[in-house]
């Protein structure tokens, strides 16, 4: 097979899979949301984070590992920024639509790549302002502010995630630190919950819980991993700024939200900044921006920090 239609085959694989990635996430946490009915935001989060850990520890198996004390420590902090992450994303889905919660949420990484690029990327930072200002319309006073509050919330943890996960990245590997990270969050969010989410378990929920680690993260972390090799990483970050639009198709799909046309203009705003960036770091050294070679915003391990 000629090198070209090799090149344009791996490509489309792996925006196929990049797609997929994002559909997965958004799926699992729509059926969250439905589930929080039964279980409550915090137990549906701490169900997600428990059958995570254990699958992750299943396959990685990291006490056959050998971790430095920085490292460890790097992966316990991260495991921590996981929890909560986790937990505020998810009181976020339940009280405002998941279009616009995800599009709050990405401010995360989203001011991660402002701050770190050139001055002349910032000025993204104006239109994803203006997206914030169109997704909560604070004129109206009509969107839930505990709900945007731990939006934003979400969106501070996650900053934080990437940043652990570049410290992480130079000592341990990336399944390794998932692997210790993971368990981390679910003992802190059974800390954090208690044994409320107890009372309501059965058998069929269990069976959900593992289906939902399933979509968030174990699947979207193979696919993003593996889209990855095929594609440019400045391809892979525009692709995943894609991720708040399509929160709100799964939101109407799956459970009926339809954005008002503010709404829809933030989203629309706050995808446009993320590409914009993402175009930006691509065209620029790693070495000028100080950024991992990502390329934008996202990094891969964006699906498995919102497990």
């Amino acid at each position: 097979m000629p090198f070209s239609q090799q090149h344009f085959n791996g490509v489309r694989s792996g925006t196929a899979m990049a797609g997929a990635a994002m559909c997965c996430v958004q799926l699992g946490l729509a059926a969250s949301v439905g589930l929080s009915d039964r279980l409550g935001s915090d137990g549906v989060a701490w169900l997600r984070l428990i059958w995570a850990a254990l699958i992750l520890v299943a396959f990685t198996r990291p006490w056959r590992s050998r971790f430095s004390r920085r490292g460890l420590v790097t992966c316990i902090l991260l495991g921590l920024v996981t929890a909560g992450m986790t937990l505020m994303y998810m009181a976020a889905a339940v009280r405002i639509p998941l279009g616009t919660a995800t599009a709050l949420e990405f401010l995360g990484p989203l001011s991660v790549a402002v701050l770190r690029g050139r001055k002349a990327g910032r000025w993204w930072a104006l239109v994803a302002a203006a997206g914030v200002a169109a997704l909560t319309e604070p004129w109206h006073g009509g969107t839930d502010p505990a709900g945007v509050l731990f939006a934003l919330g979400a969106a501070a943890c996650w900053a934080g995630y990437i940043l652990l996960t570049q410290r992480a990245g130079d000592e341990v590997n990336g399944l390794q630190a998932l692997a210790v990270s993971m368990p981390v969050a679910a003992v802190a969010t059974t800390l954090l919950v208690g044994p409320a989410p107890l009372a309501h378990l059965d058998w069929p929920l269990l069976l959900v819980g593992a289906g939902l680690a399933l979509l968030m993260p174990v699947i979207p972390f193979s696919l993003e991993l593996l889209a990855l090799r095929r594609l440019k990483a400045s391809a892979f970050g525009t692709l995943m700024s894609l991720e708040p639009a399509i929160a709100v198709v799964i939101g109407f799909l799956v459970l009926g939200q339809l954005p008002g046309p503010a709404a829809f203009l933030g989203i629309g705003l706050v995808v446009a900044a993320g590409i914009g960036v993402t175009l930006q770091a691509g065209r620029e050294r790693p070495a000028d921006i100080g950024v991992m070679d990502d390329g934008g915003p996202v990094a891969a391990k964006g699906a498995a920090s919102r497990s």
